[in-house]
């Protein structure tokens, strides 16, 4: 009787363990407010969207976005922006828009909602300062999520932004792979991820340009993610 009663418990534990894992790894469901990932539409129209940053490499990638005047949309993490606050303003003024990525970038799965606080308020106010005007739109470090992160955001109407492109998430593939990836995956309203920051961020760099080209040639235009959500 025992032993049954032991193996219940462990198979109940094993599943809520199971249940947890699905649920902070979910992109298209969390348990409380609105998330999005992509948006229904028949119109060809893609977001961009870049995480972390900003870093010395802001430049380089604004003037590949200027250069195909294309828009996008870049979550940034807020010690980073503190740091450099110059290029957060430069994006800004670039015509693009900023996003909140955390102040440090940790999973937000086992926390407080005093922490959530904590790592979201001191990024609003920094991306404010950098002359960000409307609604600030927030993304998950690595996607992750449980409770307090989303109670936080409902109760506040904001939305979490996820994804359904990422071609170079854990890993460093080759320019043309994450064009030919971007180009198999998108469909009219997809976001996309990409990671552009730091030295680990060269081959996507390297790739802005192209999947730029590529989605125009596939007949898509570009558009920030408030412009997908019809926020602008």
């Amino acid at each position: 009787m025992k032993r049954k009663l032991w193996a219940a418990v462990a198979a109940l534990v094993l599943v809520a363990a199971w249940g947890c894992y699905e649920l902070v790894n979910a992109r298209t469901f969390q348990l409380a407010g609105k998330l999005v990932d992509r948006v229904e539409t028949a119109e060809k129209v893609v977001a961009l969207t870049f995480d972390d940053g900003p870093d010395e490499h802001t430049r380089e990638i604004i003037d590949v976005l200027a250069k195909e005047r294309v828009r996008a949309t870049f979550f940034v993490v807020g010690s980073e922006v503190r740091a450099r606050p110059e290029h957060a303003a430069a994006l800004v003024r670039a015509g693009h828009q900023l996003g909140n990525h955390t102040f440090t970038h940790r999973r937000m799965v086992f926390v407080s909602g005093s922490t959530v606080a904590e790592e979201v308020e001191p990024t609003d106010a920094l991306i404010r300062a950098a002359g960000q005007r409307g609604d600030i739109p927030f993304r998950p470090p690595t996607g992750k999520k449980l409770l307090a992160l989303p109670l936080y955001l409902a109760e506040r109407e904001r939305v979490t932004v996820m994804w359904d492109v990422e071609p170079d998430s854990g890993r460093t593939p080759a320019a043309e792979r994450i064009v030919a990836e971007v180009r198999e995956q998108v469909r009219p309203g997809s976001i996309v991820l990409l990671h552009p920051w730091y030295e680990s961020g060269a081959r996507t760099r390297e790739a802005i340009g192209g999947v730029v080209s590529g989605l125009r040639a596939d007949g898509y235009r570009f558009v920030t993610v408030a412009e997908l959500l019809g926020q602008e």
